[in-house]
């Protein structure tokens, strides 16, 4: 699962991803800006978001989210402990709002309430030709048979595959296996594209030129 965490203080920060990395992939980011820029590049499975940032307030950020229609569960981090407070972040469109100071064991377990509910909304099977994949379980099937892959290759062709007909530029597919901000070899992502050409056959992933890859139907 990958987390996004927008919070500006620089000891709470350090502790809550030393807290989540050892269960999930984080990014941690610590004003707006930074924020919609992760987010927009990568596909996070949570965000968790502090309210009074540098430069705005994520209860302003997190309206234009699901104005935009966006689908990703939001768990709120604050001090602000007032009543109205809470009930206008929830109002906004955030899952869950937890109060600062809070004990560690909480926020764990309040994040794997919302990812589990995450998990059990009903997501259509995608098809790329005769590849198909199950966003549910995770799951990709060729031809009907269950393909086992690494996960680096999985999420690679989760990516692809969600994209439909449409190129992924080579930096989204590197921010998505790596995440924002951590450096990879620079031939990483052919060595994972070779691996997944093997084992989808080659004709499948096409290469563009000077942007990145694309999934063909065949």
């Amino acid at each position: 699962m990958y987390l996004l965490l927008v919070e500006d203080d620089l000891a709470l920060g350090t502790a809550l991803l030393k807290l989540l990395a050892s269960q999930y992939r984080v990014d941690w980011v610590r004003d707006l800006a930074s924020a919609r820029r992760h987010q927009q590049a990568a596909q996070y499975d949570l965000l968790l978001l502090d309210l009074g940032l540098p430069d705005g307030d994520g209860v302003a950020w997190l309206k234009s989210l699901r104005g935009a229609g966006l689908d990703l569960p939001v768990l709120i981090l604050s001090a602000r402990d007032a009543l109205d407070d809470r009930v206008q972040g929830l109002d906004t469109g955030a899952d869950d709002y937890l109060v600062k100071p809070f004990e560690p064991d909480e926020l764990l377990a309040r994040i794997r309430v919302l990812l589990r509910r995450q998990a059990g909304k009903a997501k259509p099977v995608l098809e790329a030709g005769a590849l198909h994949y199950a966003p549910d379980s995770q799951d990709f099937f060729l031809n009907g048979q269950r393909l086992v892959l690494p996960r680096k290759e999985q999420q690679l062709l989760a990516v692809l595959i969600q994209a439909g007909d449409k190129p992924v530029a080579r930096e989204r597919l590197l921010q998505q296996l790596y995440g924002l901000g951590n450096e990879a070899e620079s031939n990483t992502l052919e060595v994972h594209i070779h691996a997944l050409r093997k084992a989808v056959g080659k004709p499948r992933i096409e290469t563009v030129r000077g942007f990145g890859y694309r999934l063909v139907a065949l």
